[in-house]
């Protein structure tokens, strides 16, 4: 027996001993097994919890999300559209109501739409949270945010309906992590204007790009996450050295953001660089916290 399976099939088909089954095999939720030894994919927690449910709960919000293809997912806990509330560790069930074409299949598992995934990741956990897993389900999708306004005219009485809209409009599949969403959030928090993502800018020979995490073109002020791994690679670090005087050379600013800084230590340096270039209109500053 490989992968996961529910124990008592297997030994219903007589594919298995109760001997086997108990000393070869661990038991991840009632009734579902796997290999001792296997290291379990996200892909195999959400098997289990979907067996867990004799094969009638859908696969919803962050672990629907992943199964669709978004990175950065943490897949300890699988969530499950299912009535029952008493549910094992390692999964979450909700009780929302799907309609029939909010429920798609990915690898014959049954998994909440695009659009309706989108609308539950908009309704839940704290802005900055949800606008993180929204740029990665966009990212991997490219979901349209008018197609879940849509599925949202269907649900008019669920908990978070009146951020969805807002929520929605600041979604960028730009974004190539979890840290420069919340970074592209805290500037416009602070009421910049949204800034572009993923800039391209020529390299030296005219032919290639580098690519600026987000910004402003009009006044050449970029600002980046520096996640610090050239720092581990000597070929990528001689690398980014080179781009940044090119970058520098071409006339931009960047202002690079690295891991444990915090709002009061990334702001005035941005507010410092887009005032050495003029700063911009008040018109486009205007606070959205």
């Amino acid at each position: 027996m490989e992968g996961v399976f529910r124990g008592s099939e297997a030994l219903a088909l007589g594919v298995i001993t109760r001997h086997e089954l108990r000393t070869g095999f661990r038991r991840l939720l009632p009734d579902v097994y796997a290999p001792k030894r296997a290291e379990l994919t996200l892909r195999q927690r959400a098997q289990a919890a979907w067996l867990w449910s004799g094969r009638e709960g859908v696969l919803s919000g962050l672990t629907a999300s992943a199964l669709l293809g978004a990175k950065w997912v943490d897949g300890d806990v699988a969530e499950l559209n299912w009535p029952n509330h008493r549910a094992p560790s390692g999964v979450l069930t909700r009780n929302d109501t799907l309609l029939g074409d909010e429920i798609a299949s990915v690898e014959g598992l049954p998994v909440t739409s695009v659009q309706r995934t989108a609308f539950d990741l908009a309704r839940r956990d704290s802005v900055g949270v949800a606008v993180g897993r929204l740029d990665a389900l966009a990212r991997a999708t490219h979901f349209k945010a008018s197609e879940v306004l849509e599925v949202a005219t269907r649900h008019p009485h669920v908990r978070g309906l009146r951020r969805v809209d807002r929520l929605l409009d600041l979604v960028d599949a730009g974004a190539e992590s979890p840290k420069e969403s919340w970074l592209r959030m805290v500037l416009v928090s602070e009421g910049y204007p949204r800034p572009t993502t993923q800039i391209p800018v020529p390299r030296p020979d005219g032919y290639r790009r580098y690519y600026l995490d987000m910004g402003w073109e009009h006044i050449m002020v970029a600002v980046e996450y520096d996640g610090e791994h050239h720092r581990k690679d000597d070929e990528a670090y001689r690398k980014d050295i080179i781009r940044m005087e090119h970058l520098a050379r071409v006339g931009w600013i960047v202002v690079r953001v690295v891991k444990g800084q915090k709002r009061n230590q990334i702001l005035p340096r941005v507010q410092g660089a887009v005032r050495s270039r003029g700063g911009f209109p008040d018109e486009l500053l205007r606070p959205t916290r």
